[in-house]
This record gives structure tokens, C-alpha cells and sequence, in this order.
């Protein structure tokens, strides 16, 4: 593929010295499946074929959606056999963009949900507009945000903040996001671009050598956290398939309130049925005949 590439679920164009790249599936609030991850990876690595390339940009198509995550359409194709094929796409993207020489900015329009704020995050700089909205919403359906969420929400806000989103699902605007840590700039909607475009312009001018140099400084620590992507990912690939995570993907979709307490409930009765074979001596082995 590459800049001169057809690609169908993204955009790719290379402007005065910045590469752009934007998920182009609006009519789904830009969430991923894994033929957009697919041509991401290739946008992302085909950056290294230009040397004149000082920056990428990634973002979503139109004015309402950065990206929601990923596609319950294809999230719920998913069990613990085949998640490999969505867990390392994920793993794929999140390395093509921090393996780079080059910064990569996310410019944040409207929502960042999900796997679409672990794409944030796997980024250098995050730059959004005042009216968006970053948050992890895996607890609400029933997902695992193990791909990147886990390992950078904490170093970048703290661990009790962290705990609240994940936990807790909270959302923060663009401003308060810019206040806790969560990105760099908080800008007003009609400014983002611009203010983007800003600070390709003083990349461009700088070092690309340095650069490169930092950026791979900058990694080292967070590199280390590699294993608990591995670690993560297999946590995930149980996730995929459950019964919990369809209830929670299936009441999204159906725009109801997802009915997890089923699921504590049959829990407990197995549970109490353990307890009371404990009390009851049941794990005694049976005398020999």
C-alpha cells in the first residue's frame, strides 16, 4: 500500500512534510475493525519510505468522533481461539506508531472512547478540541481496556484517577483532560486544526535526528511495560466471547441498560454451593470399597 495506496476504511495524504491520517468510517463514529487496523499499520509504516516525512497526524473523519473504540460488529465475532487475530492488530499499531523516528500527534475530535483513547495514547502528543470527550467505557460493556489503557492511563494521570476511569468509566472534556495530564492541549473546535498544523510546523523545523534520538529515550521506560501487554492481551483474549462481554456489547447496541447482576447471581449461587460442600465435608475422599 503506501501514500499512493487505495485504502477503503482510511485516508492517507502526505502534505509540506506531514503525513495525515484519518479513519474514515463516520457512519460508525469511526471505530476500528481489523481491516481498519490493518491499514493503519500499513499508513503508520509507509511513513518511514519519506524522510521528508517530520510528523503524522492521526484523526477521525468528520466533526463528531475521533474514534469510539472498536467495532462491536467485529468485537463480537471474537472468543478465545481466533483473539489473537484482533489483540495482535492492536498490539501491531499501537508498535508501528511508537517504533516511528517521527512524533505522531492524535488531533481529538468529539469522542475518544475505548480502543479509540488506547489509540490516543499510544501516540506522542494529544492535542483535542474543548467539546471532546476521552474516556474508557470497557466496565460499562463489558471489555477488557488491557491494550495500552492499564499500562499508560496510570504514569500519565495517577494511579486513583486512572482507577476512576477504568473503574468507573468517568469521561473528562477536552479542558479538564488538558488539567489532569491526559493531553497536551485543549483547544476551542474551530481552532484544532490550525493548532495542529502549528505544531507540525515547529517539528518540522527542529532536529529530525534529535528527534528520533528522544523518542526512542522517551520509550525506553514505558518499553518496559511490554510484558504487561502480553500480560494483558491474554487477559483479553478470555474476555472475548464471554457471556459478560456479549451482554455488555449487545445492551450497547440495543440501547438498554446491560444486566451484569445476572451474572453475580449465578456466581454466588455456585459459590454458596462450594461453601456449603466445604462445611458439609464433601471434598472428603469416599472410603475404598
Amino acid at each position: 500500500m503506501g501514500s499512493d495506496a487505495k485504502y477503503e476504511e482510511i485516508l492517507y495524504e502526505v502534505k509540506d512534510g506531514v503525513a495525515w491520517i484519518t479513519i474514515n468510517r463516520p457512519e460508525v463514529q469511526n471505530a476500528f475493525r481489523e481491516q481498519t487496523l490493518d491499514e493503519l499499520i500499513d499508513a503508520f509504516q509507509s511513513t518511514r519510505h519519506d524522510p521528508t516525512i517530520a510528523v503524522a497526524v492521526v484523526t477521525g473523519a468528520g466533526d463528531t468522533a475521533f474514534s469510539a473504540g472498536g467495532d462491536f460488529h467485529a468485537m463480537m465475532r471474537l472468543n478465545w481461539q481466533n483473539a489473537a487475530q484482533w489483540n495482535d492488530r492492536m498490539l501491531g499499531c499501537a508498535m508501528a506508531i511508537r517504533g516511528l523516528h517521527i512524533p505522531v500527534i492524535a488531533m481529538i475530535n468529539g469522542w475518544c472512547m475505548g480502543g479509540g483513547h488506547e489509540l490516543a495514547l499510544w501516540c506522542d502528543l494529544a492535542i483535542a478540541s474543548d467539546d471532546a470527550t476521552l474516556g474508557q467505557t470497557g466496565a460499562r460493556v463489558g471489555a477488557c481496556p488491557t491494550v495500552g489503557a492499564t499500562q499508560y492511563i496510570p504514569r500519565l494521570i495517577g494511579e486513583r484517577l486512572a482507577r476512576d476511569m477504568i473503574f468507573g468509566c468517568r469521561t473528562f472534556k477536552g479542558p479538564e483532560a488538558e488539567a489532569v495530564g491526559l493531553i497536551n492541549r485543549s483547544v476551542p473546535k474551530e481552532k484544532l486544526r490550525a493548532t495542529v498544523e502549528e505544531y507540525c510546523e515547529r517539528i518540522k523545523g527542529y532536529s529530525a535526528q534529535t528527534i528520533r534520538q528522544t523518542k526512542r529515550s522517551l520509550n525506553f521506560e514505558s518499553d518496559q511495560l511490554y510484558a504487561s501487554w502480553q500480560h494483558g492481551m491474554e487477559l483479553l483474549a478470555h474476555v472475548w466471547g464471554s457471556e459478560e462481554s456479549l451482554e455488555g456489547m449487545n445492551a450497547f447496541m440495543e440501547k438498554r441498560k446491560p444486566n451484569f447482576g445476572q451474572f453475580r447471581e449465578r456466581n454466588k449461587k455456585e459459590m454458596d454451593r462450594y461453601l456449603d460442600g466445604l462445611a458439609n465435608d464433601e471434598n472428603m475422599r469416599p472410603p475404598k470399597k
